[in-house]
């Protein structure tokens, strides 16, 4: 990742970045927003403190792409959403205040499925961001954008939010990385509420090194969400060891994994053995509750967390309102999508007196057994190598139509939101058809930098093409390195 310098200014990385994002736009759909004003005017203040030998961060003049839940002042913050359509936030989230504390520059904001909402990105109200290998093809979801941002080189790094997979399935599907971290290892205020207990902020880059640094920054204890964690980032050693014991789960080799990913799945779990790793294979039978949990527990929140959204605190009004009662029902049937109103619907349902205890307090309870299982699995390898979707990137509308297929798009990615743990996409070559594949490495509750330093050490231990970012110039965690 190239930082600002008296050789490279903050300018020529700024322009090039906004070249290519308007380059890509039209075909790939990835900005709701281009900073081109704003982006500019930071460059041109970076160069200025760089000109004058004073001191400029450990991003300095990097550009990046913010996710389009993240609140701050440029360019409003939309969620995708029609009913935030005219928002501009008041506040700056911590993840970016950290980041832009550090000289990093916001050059757009990505599209994603509105509120998160989604496996694919086609939930957007401002239509779908395409697949960076295939135009008929889906980005995943919900952070669609970020990850094709990344994946086209037109950003070193770029914000997701990952509540069932947000982060780690897009990246998947288009050939980079993506960090899942633990749960309250990033703050997430100031980014737009999806699902309370589940929802974690991470990031997108083309090489794992790259997420040293940025977890560096971002990680650590926030007054302002009293769900993050004391700083552990880079000072835990209680996973100083090296990685011997790699983790599979049985229960995910089956029929419904596509024949590629179980292939993908293979040729790396030779690969490990053959570099001297032991491979232990795990029993989880807890896993298949997963998915029926999370679409209890998370809609759950969802409606909560929805319920802010009246047409009186917050951008769009319906017009067409007589009564106090018609305004709520008008604003929101107008302003959400269909995937927004069915996560409403089931979360209320779920919640109702008489259907509480029959479903949410049941999915509390697997929830919990999920949790125990994986701690138990924990016990026998140091980190589990897995699938993060059972299928390579489908075609556009495929799915769109069919809430239940969709959903089953995350039956590997949720239970780990659901566990709290940290999980990093990896890419691992591509399909006979060049779409990308990835797998997903999955360890103990703040171990994300052990996660990382063994896809360092993974990516240097076999060719690869050279596309990987120049650190230059940029500070690294001490003993990040291997």
């Amino acid at each position: 990742m190239k930082t600002a310098s008296k050789a490279l200014s903050a300018m020529t990385m700024v322009k090039e970045a906004l070249e290519k994002a308007h380059k890509y736009q039209e075909d790939y759909h990835i900005f709701n927003f281009i900073n081109d004003v704003d982006a500019i005017k930071k460059a041109a203040e970076i160069d200025e403190k760089i000109k004058n030998d004073e001191t400029v961060g450990r991003l300095a003049g990097v550009p990046y792409a913010l996710k389009d839940n993240f609140l701050s002042p440029e360019g409003g913050t939309t969620a995708s959403a029609h009913i935030l359509e005219e928002f501009t936030s008041p506040v700056t989230s911590t993840v970016v205040a950290k980041l832009e504390a550090e000289g990093a520059i916001m050059i757009g904001r990505t599209n994603l499925d509105a509120f998160a909402h989604g496996s694919s990105t086609e939930n957007s109200y401002y239509g779908p961001t395409k697949n960076s290998k295939d135009l008929e093809r889906v980005a995943g979801g919900s952070s669609g954008g970020s990850a094709v941002a990344v994946a086209l080189d037109i950003v070193p790094f770029a914000t997701g939010s990952d509540t069932g997979g947000s982060i780690r399935q897009p990246a998947a599907f288009n050939g980079v990385y993506g960090l899942k971290p633990t749960y309250g290892a990033l703050s997430r205020y100031g980014v737009v509420a999806m699902g309370s207990s589940t929802d974690c902020m991470g990031f997108f880059t083309r090489d794992p090194e790259d997420l040293d640094l940025l977890m560096e920054i971002t990680a650590g204890q926030d007054p302002k969400d009293l769900t993050t964690l004391p700083d552990f980032y880079g000072q835990n050693h209680e996973f100083d060891d090296p990685i011997k014991k790699i983790g599979i789960i049985r229960d995910f080799d089956n029929d419904a994994v596509d024949s590629e990913v179980r292939a993908a799945l293979a040729r790396k779990v030779e690969e490990l053995r053959a570099a001297g790793h032991e491979i232990v294979e795990l029993d989880m039978p807890a896993l298949k509750y997963a998915l029926a949990a999370y679409y209890i527990i998370v809609p759950a929140e969802v409606a909560s967390n929805l319920s802010r959204h009246d047409g009186i605190r917050y951008a769009f009004r319906s017009a067409d309102s007589n009564t106090l009662s018609e305004l709520y029902e008008n604003t929101r049937n107008e302003g959400f999508m269909p995937e927004n109103k069915r996560r409403i619907m089931i979360g209320n349902f779920v919640l109702s007196s008489g259907f509480y205890d029959a479903y949410y307090l049941k999915a509390a309870k697997a929830r919990t057994l999920i949790i125990d299982e994986y701690n138990k699995a924990f016990e026998k390898c140091d980190l589990i190598l897995a699938p993060v979707s059972p299928n390579p990137a489908f075609k556009l509308g495929e799915k769109v139509n069919d809430p239940v297929a969709m959903y089953l798009e995350d039956v590997m990615s949720v239970p780990l939101n659901l566990a709290g743990l940290p999980g990093l996409a990896i890419p691992v070559g591509e399909t006979k058809d060049g779409l990308s594949l990835g797998l997903q490495l999955v360890g103990p509750r703040r171990s994300d930098q052990s996660i990382i330093r063994f896809a360092k050490q993974m990516c240097c231990d076999q060719p690869h093409e050279d596309h990987h970012a120049d650190l230059s110039g940029v500070s690294t965690v001490e003993g990040g390195e291997e």
